[in-house]
């Protein structure tokens, strides 16, 4: 049973191959998806301190005017 397992892992030079193949696949991407994940970090910190977006949308009951504005 340990030698099944041992063969379906793979081992340093398998691992290599793979991350290169992914490389080469996925490559233009990388960059782009590192900037949306480090701008939705980044967001997720504000929401966390509790600071606003200003030029998030207003919420309101419609009219373009949050309701706690006269």
């Amino acid at each position: 049973m340990q030698l099944l397992v041992a063969t379906l892992i793979p081992g340093g030079w398998q691992t290599l191959l793979i991350l290169l193949v992914v490389l080469l696949l996925f490559g233009h991407r990388i960059p782009s998806m590192a900037r949306a994940l480090g701008s939705g970090i980044v967001e997720f910190r504000k929401g966390l301190k509790g600071e606003s977006d200003p030029d998030a949308p207003r919420i309101g009951d419609g009219n373009g005017k949050k309701k706690d504005d006269a």
